[in-house]
């Protein structure tokens, strides 16, 4: 599992947050459409490359333990809202680029791995979010 992730504000900009990961340290920020200063990727940014990174990460364990010629991988995330029963919902789209000299079974078969990387199923299926004031 995960460690602890703390953001802070780190009075650099409006929004401009301090995220540390263990010892990783990164920032946040909104762009400047949404007043920000753009000085790191804005929250949904993150939530993306958690994706990816788990996306490809997934697929290239599966490829090692299948020894299947798979060269190099990329994933492409894009968000956005769309309406679905005139309920508003947020909608991530996930292309992936394999490479190497891969069969059409294997390729398919990869595509499925990629739903079931921990964060793709995470994300799938009803989050429990719990939020505490601290003492």
């Amino acid at each position: 599992m995960s460690g602890v992730v703390v953001v802070t504000e780190n009075g650099q900009g409006r929004y401009q947050q301090e995220v540390r990961l263990g010892q990783h340290s990164l920032i946040a920020d909104e762009p400047v459409s949404a007043g920000g200063e753009d000085a790191g990727p804005a929250p949904f940014d993150f939530l993306m490359a958690g994706l990816g990174a788990c996306t490809s990460m997934t697929l290239r364990m599966y490829a090692e333990r299948k020894e299947w010629p798979l060269t190099g991988i990329s994933v492409s995330l894009s968000h956005d809202r769309i309406e679905v029963d005139g309920v508003l919902r947020e909608r991530i789209t996930r292309t992936i680029d394999l490479n190497g000299s891969l069969s059409e079974a294997q390729r398919t078969r990869l595509l499925e791995i990629a739903g079931k990387c921990p964060v793709h199923r995470a994300l799938s299926q009803p989050f429990m979010l719990d939020c505490q004031l601290a003492d």
